[in-house]
Order: C-alpha cells, then structure tokens, then sequence
C-alpha cells in the first residue's frame, strides 16, 4: 500500500460534493448515449482543449492584468466556465479510468514536498516545471 492510501481518510464535505458532481456527469452523460464517445482518449484531447480555451483567454495580458481578470464580470465569467469545463473532463476522464482524482493529488503533493524539500530559511527558486 502506497502512502497516500495509508493516509486516506473517509471524504469530506469537498470530497463527497466532488463525487457527486462525478456521478451528476457520469449521469448524464449516460442518459444522452455519449459512452461510446467517452474513451479515455477522447477525453484527454477534449481536456486538452477546454485547457487551451483558458489559456486563450490570458494570452495577451500583462501579469498585472492576469491578475485582475476576475474584477471584470465578463472575464470572470469566461474563467468560471473553462474551470468548470476543465474540471468537467478531468472527472469524466478519472471516471472512465478508475482514478481517484483525490488520492492521485495527495499522492502527486507527497512525491513533490520528497522532490522539493524546503531547505534553510527559504524555498529553493526551482519550480516544479524545471
């Protein structure tokens, strides 16, 4: 048994909402026939493209304006809508591959705080990309 297992405690008040927005999409998904679409790869590229669609919308900013994209209701409501549709194909792909989107974070956070461990008085300036 992995770490993360042995930490996993029953879900939350987030965890249960979660699981219920993953059955809500699993729903109705089913009710209009789109499993036979809904093949692990065509749900990645589907990620992929809701992931662009955000970007889309910082791709011309300065780093103040990405900033206060959410002052505007306009903007934050585009950013509201691709997090959602983000997050939407995130849990349609976890269902159909059997992952807990929960436990591979906490695994994934527990793997990076090993690989980046905080030395001395401050955090090293190497970011998770590098």
């Amino acid at each position: 048994m992995n770490q993360a297992n042995e930490t996993h405690q029953a879900p939350g008040p987030h965890g249960e909402r979660l699981a219920q927005l993953q059955r809500r999409l699993a729903d109705f998904a089913a009710a209009r026939g789109w499993g036979p679409y809904h093949t692990p790869k065509n749900l990645a590229v589907a990620l992929s493209v809701e992931a662009a669609e955000l970007v889309e919308i910082f791709q011309w900013l300065t780093p103040e304006q990405s900033a206060a994209v959410m002052e505007k209701a306009e903007t934050a409501h585009r950013v509201a809508d691709e997090v959602a549709d983000v997050l939407a194909y995130l849990l349609q792909f976890c269902e159909v591959l059997g992952v807990d989107v929960l436990d591979a974070l906490a695994a994934k956070i527990e793997r990076n705080e090993l690989r980046f461990p905080v030395t001395g008085p401050q955090a090293p300036n190497r970011h998770s990309s590098e």
